[in-house]
Parts: structure tokens; C-alpha cells; sequence
């Protein structure tokens, strides 16, 4: 099993379902501390709990915090700061934009929402952990898409938020490339979630019958990723 994770402590964002409450079950069941932050009503704790105590895992610190709200996220690391001498992981899991019907849909607002809730969040958390903690995390990884190289219907938002967030991380990693810190993206392909059949509603179950299996990613697949790229193993792989 790759990652002997003792000791080390995680922050994942949006981990309360789907590829986040994977990536965290992941880190967990290899013995890693792990916060998971959800927003308001999308959240099962006790469901959550049961999971993480399945795995043998230690309890998770389940914390309501909105990615988009910056007093949030002063008040998330204020609690985790209360708990945890540092932050060694962080995963930007949270992805959220209006879905576009046609053309009339677009609005600097509405990308801006996007952009606010799905890129921006990889930034503000890593700086506001390196204000709290005095160090920033040692891996962060952030969650995409095929979105930015790619059509898919209704996505037009979120592709472009995805694009932002990739974008950022590149450079972010040229900025911080002297400090211990290693931010890379993880794309995924379409992964059978609550997200996906929010985002493609009808359609998605639609296209499930002329799609192959292999077209859909399995959400421990990606969580696997992401356990690699902080395993130590894959340091020399930034931006």
C-alpha cells in the first residue's frame, strides 16, 4: 500500500460525498488525521462517521464552511488551529457554477461565481493556512477536468473556472518554487457523482446508455492519484 500517512494531517474541501469523501477515506485508512469541510445542508455526518470507522480510520473533524466565504474560511482555521499544530495536505475538492442552457446564460456574474468557488479557493486557503500556521501545507492538490480541452454539454462555466484553476496552480508553483510546498492538478474524466448528475442532469443518465465503462472514472481511481502525488514518492512533480 502506497503512503504511510501517520501522523500527517488533511484538509479537504467538499468532502462529504463523492471524490472528496474518497480522497479522504484514502488518507485516512492509511492513518492520516483528516478535516473535511462541506457547505451547508450537503453533509451526512453520521453517514461520514460510519464510513471513516469502516476503513478503521481515526473520526474525522467534520466543519460547515463555505469555500466562497472568506470569514469561512478564517473560522475553519481558526478551529483547526485548535487541533492541529500544522496542515501537511490540502485538497481543493469544491467545483460549482451555474449550468448554461444557451448563450443568454452568460454573465460576468455568473463566471465570476464560478471562478470564486472553484479556483479561487486553491489560493485562499493555501495562503490563509501559511498566515495560521506559519507554513503552508507540503502538498496541495487541486480537482479538475477534461473541461478546459474539451466540450461538454452545459459546461461552459465550469470548464472556464477549471481553466483559471490550472492556470493559477502553474503559476503558483513558479511563485512558491523555494518554499517546501508541491501544488499540482489532478483531471478526471466523467466519475459517477452526485456533481455529475447535478451538472448534466437527464442527460447524463441519457448518454450512460450509449456510453462504455471505461468512459467513467471510478472515484477511487482518483483518490489514488491524489494519495501518490503526496506520498513522497512523485516530489519532483510540480505545477
Amino acid at each position: 500500500m502506497i503512503g504511510d500517512f501517520h501522523g500527517s494531517t488533511v484538509l479537504v474541501t467538499g468532502g462529504t460525498m463523492g471524490i472528496g469523501l474518497e480522497t479522504a477515506l484514502d488518507f485516512g485508512q492509511r492513518g492520516a488525521r483528516c478535516a473535511i469541510t462541506y457547505k451547508w445542508g450537503t453533509a451526512d455526518e453520521d453517514e461520514v462517521y460510519r464510513r471513516f470507522a469502516d476503513k478503521g480510520a481515526l473520526k474525522p473533524f467534520i466543519i460547515r464552511a463555505d469555500v466562497a466565504n472568506a470569514d469561512d474560511t478564517g473560522t475553519l482555521m481558526e478551529e483547526l488551529r485548535g487541533q492541529w499544530q500544522r496542515i501537511d495536505i490540502f485538497v481543493s475538492n469544491v467545483s460549482a457554477a451555474f449550468i448554461v442552457k444557451d448563450l443568454e446564460d452568460y454573465s460576468f456574474k455568473a463566471l465570476s461565481k464560478a471562478i470564486e468557488c472553484s479556483a479561487w479557493p486553491v489560493f485562499a486557503y493555501t495562503s490563509r493556512i501559511r498566515e495560521t500556521f506559519g507554513r503552508y501545507p507540503r502538498y496541495v492538490v487541486a480537482m479538475s477536468s477534461r473541461g478546459p480541452d474539451s466540450y461538454a454539454r452545459g459546461y461552459d462555466l465550469v470548464a472556464s473556472s477549471k481553466a483559471v484553476l490550472e492556470t493559477m496552480c502553474r503559476y503558483m508553483s513558479y511563485r512558491l518554487y523555494d518554499e517546501d510546498i508541491r501544488i499540482n492538478v489532478v483531471r478526471t474524466g466523467a466519475v459517477r457523482t452526485m456533481s455529475l448528475r447535478d451538472t448534466f442532469g437527464e442527460f447524463e443518465e441519457f448518454a450512460r446508455k450509449f456510453m462504455r465503462e471505461e468512459h467513467y472514472t471510478d472515484t477511487k481511481e482518483v483518490s489514488n492519484c491524489v494519495v501518490a502525488l503526496c506520498s513522497g514518492l512523485l516530489d519532483g512533480m510540480r505545477g
